[in-house]
């Protein structure tokens, strides 16, 4: 199995390859899968991501959720405290601004934020997974900091953790280290990966 570092590299590289016209394509399948899932159609809080760095575009996700009317927030970063989101609401109105890895964020100033555990379903971006729930992030922990709480045992849920990426992005295995928080399920633009669903 390659070193986390080299497959993030390579994976990251792979997505950034696809063409405006493959992302907007891969974007579309992504949300038609989605909107097939019983889960999906009940969750209210949605909290859902912007594309970078060739992420699949959740732009038609977006839109579909807006249309059925599901009230959306997008992760900002924790001014407090270290490697944690807050989410806040998402319109098409919002104010937005970089955060410091020169990602668009909304700007807080008085904006209520909701509670993580609130949610009812959290869509997250992946650089690599693999069927049976592994997962591979940026590397800095913001998600599994923020859900936590899903590993104590206390009973507190929170809300379904999904997953999204490009098919081309999954691998056959991917180490579980014990702070990994996981996944109730992945979605692509090819199909949707069932874990705890």
């Amino acid at each position: 199995m390659q070193d986390r570092k080299t497959l993030r590299r390579e994976m990251r590289a792979r997505r950034r390859a696809l063409t405006p016209q493959q992302q907007r394509t891969a974007g579309r399948c992504l949300a038609r899968n989605l909107a097939r899932q019983l889960w999906f159609a009940k969750a209210r809080h949605v909290a859902i991501y912007l594309p970078n760095d060739g992420e699949i575009d959740t732009r038609p996700l977006i839109t579909l959720c807006r249309t059925l009317g599901k009230t959306l927030y997008l992760p900002v970063l924790h001014p407090i405290r270290h490697n944690r989101l807050w989410f806040t609401p998402y319109a098409t109105t919002t104010r937005m601004q970089l955060n410091r890895y020169r990602i668009l964020e909304p700007v807080l100033q008085g904006k209520p934020v909701r509670p993580a555990v609130a949610l009812d379903l959290v869509l997250l971006p992946l650089v690599a997974f693999s069927a049976d729930g592994g997962r591979m992030g940026m590397g800095g922990g913001y998600y599994d900091r923020t859900f936590a709480f899903r590993l104590k045992g206390n009973g507190m849920r929170g809300p379904k953790l999904v997953g999204l990426a490009h098919e081309l992005q999954r691998v056959n295995q991917l180490p579980i280290e014990r702070w990994d928080v996981p996944l109730d399920a992945i979605a692509t633009d090819s199909r949707v990966y069932a874990i705890n669903c």
